[in-house]
């Protein structure tokens, strides 16, 4: 694959510093589909526009999942930035056509038995338990002490891990990810866990997510399992933390949101929409391959080729969103299609996200930014829209 000289550098510093802007910037000189140039100048193509999205996103046939499609893949040196995005494995996000719908389905049931009010009781629980250990402080980050703390360990109390082995598990996923030379051993670690706790489900079923997988007519086997459930469990953690970070964030800069944190609650859910459409936890996904020629946006795409979808890009497109407000739920966040977020993932995630940060607002309800909302730093970083930190003050509070 080659790209002609107007290929664009999606890793120079004015992409990571201002993503959004810079693919705004990109719309105007090139259009809806663009050539681009991933880091070590690995070429692929980013679509910006929401007709254009939709129309990948409903066409899987033409635009699969599975990377081992890329017509770019043997050039991928090991400590390529955005690898996880691109290496395949045996679990649910790889997955196409009927095994898609196999594995998805499945999952999709497991979380539909989920009961949302005993999901909100525990959302609280959880939240209560994070802000009891900052709360007598009178100060806290919200990213490292809260919002990164809630939603895995609500999945995998969901997934019915034992109370002690979750924050076990916790850790060893977070070696995983980021401390390469241990890696080995924290994945050992992390399968280790997983399996004993699907072995124990199909010898005792229970009522959580765990046992409702063993036991679906899918017949999914334990290695299948243990990898949908740990991918369900990256997704939920990535987005729903960005999610809740977002939000907060917002609400404690936007003149609007603050008129509002001062009388009430009632513009959270607003708030939740209004970050989806502007500030979504994943801004852009190199998650799509060609299965064969074709055409897109006016472009001649070749078989293997990566497609990046943009669903910041998306959502900004100035040709659906003239007139809509922030309040119509048509974004693409959760994206779109097969290869979207499974029914019920959105609705369970906003309640998550929703229990998390009402909770806190309603403990510490003097909770104000102690550095100036410009001096915010987002991670440097052009798939994911996350703050490196939100540093609060708050009246210090009695533990519960």
């Amino acid at each position: 694959m080659t790209h002609p000289e107007h290929a664009v550098r999606l890793y120079e510093p004015e992409a990571l510093d201002d993503p959004a802007a810079f693919l705004e910037k990109l719309r105007g000189e090139h259009g809806p589909v663009v050539p681009v140039l991933l880091d070590g100048d690995l070429p692929a193509w980013i679509v910006l526009g929401y007709r254009e999205l939709h129309y990948v996103a409903s066409q899987p046939r033409l635009f699969g999942r599975d990377p081992r499609r890329w017509n770019q893949a043997d050039q991928v040196p090991p400590d390529w930035p955005a690898r996880p995005h691109v290496t395949f494995l045996p679990s649910v996000v790889f997955t196409e056509g009927e095994e898609r719908s196999r594995r998805a389905g499945a999952i999709g049931d497991a979380l539909d038995e989920v009961d949302r009010v005993e999901l909100a009781q525990l959302c609280e629980k959880v939240a209560d338990s994070a802000i009891d250990l900052f709360s007598g402080g009178g100060e806290a980050d919200l990213i490292s002490q809260y919002a990164q703390l809630m939603p895995s360990q609500v999945i995998a109390r969901l997934f019915g891990l034992p109370e002690p082995d979750v924050t076990t598990l916790l850790h060893a996923i977070f070696r995983a990810m980021t401390d390469p030379p241990n890696r080995a051993q924290a994945e050992h670690e992390i399968a280790e866990m997983m399996g004993g706790l699907v072995a124990g489900k199909r010898a005792r079923p229970g009522r959580d997510l765990a046992s409702h997988l063993v036991t679906h007519d899918a017949r999914l086997d334990d290695p299948e399992v243990i990898y949908d459930m740990l991918s369900l469990l990256v997704a939920s953690q990535d987005n729903c933390a960005g999610w809740i970070g977002n939000t907060l964030r917002l609400m404690l800069i936007d003149d609007h949101f603050q008129m509002d944190l001062q009388g009430g609650r009632t513009s959270v859910t607003e708030a939740l929409n209004h970050v989806l459409w502007k500030d979504p936890p994943t801004q852009n996904l190199p998650s799509r391959f060609a299965t064969q020629d074709c055409e897109l946006g006016g472009h001649r795409i070749r078989k293997g080729d990566l497609i990046i979808i943009s669903l910041i890009a998306a959502n900004a497109d100035p040709q659906v969103r003239q007139g809509v407000s922030v309040a119509n739920r048509a974004h693409l966040a959760f994206g779109h299609g097969e290869y979207g977020c499974p029914f019920p993932a959105p609705e369970l995630a906003e309640i998550i996200t929703k229990t998390a940060v009402e909770v806190l607002l309603d403990r510490l309800p003097d909770v104000h930014l102690t550095v100036p909302p410009e001096e915010l730093r987002w991670r440097r970083n052009i798939w994911n829209r996350m703050l490196e930190a939100l540093p609060v003050a708050f009246t210090p509070a009695m533990s519960r």
